[in-house]
């Protein structure tokens, strides 16, 4: 045998094996892991379906909450109709009875040439008038021979008087009338300037003779 027969074959060692990413994930998942991800999914799926029933709830409120809103502003809307008809028709009623005695003194006008009947009638009218208004609280205010307040009172002329005052109210277009402490509609008034100025004579001129 030949001395490079006998020479030993040279054999190269195994090469190490590599373990890539799938054969990691091929790993088996150790049974507490999955376990605790069963639990874990279970559990956000019970917190999923505890939100849908909360929010199904509050839809629920909210309907009913709109529907009782509804129905209250119905509610409002005819008790303020209610209140204003309530309003209107017991301002009204006394005036109607007014209404009525303007009626029957026109026909008594009609017939009767008689001014003092005439007269009484009209003055029934005004007392009616009067009645009527103190029934709704409503009272006049009177004004003549009293001091100008502008608050209340419309100054549309000013004269001059020998008996009233200056600053006075010497007489009344319109009265003033008030409801409570409320204005209605102020007085619209003359106002006396006081005692007339006499007039300075006009100096006498005289024709000088040549």
């Amino acid at each position: 045998m030949s001395r490079k027969s006998e020479k030993k074959k040279t054999v190269n060692p195994p090469e190490p094996e590599t373990v890539g990413p799938d054969t990691a994930a091929a790993e088996p998942v150790p049974e507490a892991d999955a376990a605790e991800t069963a639990a874990h999914d279970k559990a956000g799926g019970a917190e999923v379906e505890a939100l849908k029933k909360e929010l199904a709830e509050l839809k629920e409120k909210m309907l009913y909450l709109q529907a009782d809103y509804q129905n209250y502003r119905k509610r409002t809307l005819k008790d303020i109709a209610d209140a204003r008809m309530l309003g209107v028709t017991s301002t009204l009623d006394p005036f109607l009875r007014v209404f009525d005695f303007l009626g029957m003194a026109q026909t008594a006008a009609a017939k009767s040439d008689n001014i003092e009947a005439i007269r009484q009638g009209v003055e029934m009218i005004i007392q009616e008038y009067i009645k009527a208004f103190e029934d709704l609280g409503v009272k006049k205010q009177e004004s003549i021979h009293q001091p100008f307040d502008p608050e209340w009172q419309e100054a549309v002329a000013q004269e001059p008087s020998e008996t009233v005052p200056e600053g006075h109210v010497l007489r009344e277009w319109t009265s003033a009338y008030r409801i409570g402490d409320r204005l209605l509609r102020p007085a619209k008034v003359v106002v006396s300037t006081g005692k007339p100025v006499p007039e300075a004579p006009a100096p006498e001129t005289g024709k000088i003779d040549e």
